[in-house]
């Protein structure tokens, strides 16, 4: 039986505000367990949240930044469980009147583009953290976290395969950082993903039943975790037994998913309003702060940076994948003016070196400015794009500019045509037999013949000018 996969993610997105959503402890990660829980996020005996302006701000930017429905009146609700990290016995959170509803994120996956519908984004405020490997026999309870702002964000499920659902995840990420929003540091969980899958025979319009896998930390364990539990489901359905709904986890180390309780449904949560919140309105005016603060966003970014610099909008859209790297090449390309060239290094030898080290842009040993000034030796033709690879390699291992190797290393590239001219004789005084080949037709030996100016010119000839230089003599 061929089958189909669904995939919706609901993604934990921690705000970054200096305090909590309900109290004034502050949000900072790394402190010693406890530290930063007041008598709000301990829920003492008569203490009250207070709402925290900012968290709203920021939840209106990325409905904004997602074109949703932002719902004017917000509400807030209990959401009812029992857990050792919980003190209230009751997390604060949104249901029926979230504050972000009916948006759209933009995916690439492959070549296709892809719209996927985000239902809603709500706010609500995290959980402290159990400790279970610092004590024998013991289980710690760190209320840091407890009352940090969460943007729970959740997608319909239209993502097919776990390739859509990392791009979608990529690309929620990616906006999230650009609005400053979050920091989406992965590794301390401020982007915590979790996947509800379930499978169904093709064509079947009714879906499966479906699992959650709670708290991916990482796109690759994300596309992991799909992919067992979706050979799982089919494998179980195929034997004979059905898919139980339930909460399970995944494990890095065997690569599997395992079940970690059955899954609630909403009434489990027994949730009823907050008496101690009034609703928050959002007024003209709060809406307008917001809009103002909006950086540009990738997609106009990219069709900016197509039109100004005329690149592709292939590499516009990877260029825009994140702000950081958007901002390294427009820094790189308005100092030298050569939008192309520069998109080309980057996405070329730059990405390629920095997969290879195992790093990311902020952290690369070329800046902007230096690689703005390889790229104008290339658009004035002192360098070659060979020379130039020698070049953008040393640069690599030193913090000389381009201009200071050319100097050092003698790497100008050889344009004056007389002294081109002198080696093209010596090459063909010293290969006749490829002479003679190429007037019989084999084109081989022509490049061959190339081959041989360039080395003899050690690779300073310009290319262009030896390949005219060369058929001229050769007519």
């Amino acid at each position: 039986m061929n089958w189909e996969t669904v995939i919706g993610l609901e993604i934990h997105v921690q705000l970054n505000t200096q305090s909590k959503i309900f109290s004034g402890s502050s949000t900072a990660f790394g402190a010693a367990p406890n530290v930063q829980a007041n008598v709000v996020d301990c829920a003492l005996p008569g203490a009250l949240p207070v709402m925290n302006r900012e968290v709203v701000n920021k939840a209106i930017k990325l409905g904004l930044a997602l074109n949703a429905t932002i719902n004017r009146k917000n509400v807030f609700d209990r959401k009812n469980y029992f857990y050792p990290d919980l003190p209230k016995g009751y997390q604060i959170s949104q249901l029926d009147l979230p504050i972000v509803e009916h948006g759209q994120l933009e995916i690439v996956v492959g070549d296709e583009v892809k719209i996927i519908n985000v239902t809603r984004a709500h706010m609500e405020e995290d959980a402290g953290k159990s400790v279970h490997d610092e004590f024998e026999h013991y289980t710690g309870i760190d209320l840091n976290r407890a009352g940090t702002p969460l943007l729970e964000v959740v997608s319909e499920p239209e993502m097919r395969s776990a390739a859509d659902a990392v791009a979608y995840a990529r690309a929620m990420h990616s906006l999230v950082t650009w609005l400053d929003i979050c920091d989406g540091n992965m590794a301390e969980g401020s982007f915590r993903i979790d996947a509800n899958v379930s499978v169904r025979p093709k064509g079947q319009a009714e879906f499966g039943t479906r699992c959650e896998i709670k708290n991916l930390n990482s796109f690759r364990f994300l596309e992991q975790a799909i992919n067992y539990e979706v050979e799982r489901q089919i494998e179980l359905i195929e034997d004979g037994g059905k898919v139980i709904q339930q909460t399970r986890l995944f494990d890095p180390n065997k690569g599997e998913t395992r079940a970690m309780r059955s899954k609630e449904d909403a009434h489990d949560y027994r949730y009823f309003p907050d008496p101690d919140l009034l609703p928050v309105v959002i007024t003209d005016t709060m809406l307008e702060t917001a809009k103002s603060s909006m950086p540009e966003l990738p997609k106009e970014m990219a069709a900016r940076f197509i039109e100004q610099y005329g690149i592709s909008d292939y590499d516009a859209r990877l260029l825009t994948s994140n702000h950081i790297q958007a901002s390294w090449f427009e820094q790189a390309a308005k100092i030298g003016g050569h939008g192309k060239l520069v998109a080309n290094w980057m996405l070329g030898e730059l990405a390629a070196a920095l997969n290879k080290a195992g790093i990311d842009i902020s952290a690369s040993p070329i800046s902007a400015e230096r690689l703005a000034g390889l790229t104008n030796r290339i658009a004035d033709n002192t360098l070659s794009n060979k020379l130039a690879k020698q070049v953008f390699e040393t640069m690599w291992e030193s913090n000389l500019s381009a201009d200071a190797i050319i100097e050092r290393d003698s790497l100008k590239q050889m344009t004056d045509i007389g002294a081109i001219e002198q080696i093209i004789e010596e090459v063909l005084a010293k290969n006749q037999k490829s002479v003679e080949e190429f007037k019989s037709g084999k084109e081989k030996a022509f490049n061959a013949l190339v081959g041989q100016v360039m080395k003899a010119s050690r690779g300073k000839a310009n290319p262009q000018q030896v390949q005219t230089l060369l058929r001229s003599k050769l007519a």
